[in-house]
């Protein structure tokens, strides 16, 4: 194996559609996301480098807040899945992708509640 870039976001809060209890239906209710992307990295960079010789870190943002649109996910799980689809279909340098998703809402003592999720590329 190669030589790997890591990109990531870490703890963006968005609001989703998801849920499948009565009081989290109808609206949509604050996640926090902390997303890792391995890429296939160049031999080196130089300082004069072009920028697609790396992936917009903005990609990541974008994965977590608009490309989920206004869908209801029933589990938080599809939506860290929606994320990983999003990045792979983005970018063939993709290898990998993790998504770590806390559901603020269910704190009661700031305890952080949710999954992670981590892709490779098939």
């Amino acid at each position: 194996m190669g030589d790997s870039l890591y990109l990531e976001l870490a703890d963006f809060e968005h609001m989703v559609h998801t849920g499948i209890y009565s009081e989290e239906t109808g609206k949509p209710q604050p996640l926090r996301f902390t997303v890792r992307v391995r890429l296939k990295a160049p031999a080196f960079f130089h300082s004069d480098m072009p920028l697609d010789q790396s992936k917009n870190y903005m990609d990541l943002k974008f994965a977590c807040s608009d490309a989920l649109g206004d869908t209801h996910y029933k589990l938080i799980e599809a939506v860290a899945d929606h994320v990983c689809e999003t990045l792979f279909l983005q970018d063939r340098r993709v290898e990998e992708v993790r998504v770590k998703i806390v559901k603020l809402a269910l704190s009661e003592a700031n305890e952080s509640i949710g999954i992670t999720l981590t892709r490779q590329r098939k």
